[in-house]
């Protein structure tokens, strides 16, 4: 099944001194507004999010119908699919989305560690 870009939403504590030093890795902002305390940021193929004061945990995140450039891709597997999927194998679905529903929606689940996983989708 494929679940679309990846990236790691991290919480951090000072958005402008997670920047820099992601820059330092180099690392380039892509999209977001720090003025807001997040950013998204790129190296190649990898994505992070910098979330300041948004969540306590850091968080793996899937992004159905968009490739590492937010750009739309087709075919996708819609996030409906992969929530049936997923309680079909009896996974346990924290925040799910209307099974009807169609267009942007999300579900958040957890690894058997406790990991958060949310699965975003934009389109």
């Amino acid at each position: 099944m494929t679940l679309g870009a990846f990236s790691t939403s991290l919480s951090v504590k000072d958005i402008k001194a997670s920047k820099v030093f992601y820059e330092t890795l180099g690392f380039q902002v892509l999209a977001g507004d720090i003025d807001k305390n997040y950013l998204i940021m790129k190296n190649g193929r990898a994505l992070i999010g910098l979330f300041q004061g948004m969540f306590e945990n850091n968080i793996l995140t899937f992004n159905p119908g968009w490739d590492e450039n937010a750009n739309k891709v087709e075919p996708f597997v819609d996030v409906r699919t992969i929530q049936k999927h997923l309680k079909d194998h009896g996974v346990n679905i924290l925040n799910e989305t209307d099974s009807n529903g169609s267009g942007p929606a999300s579900i958040v689940l957890l690894d058997p560690d406790g990991n958060t996983i949310l699965i975003d989708q934009h389109v």
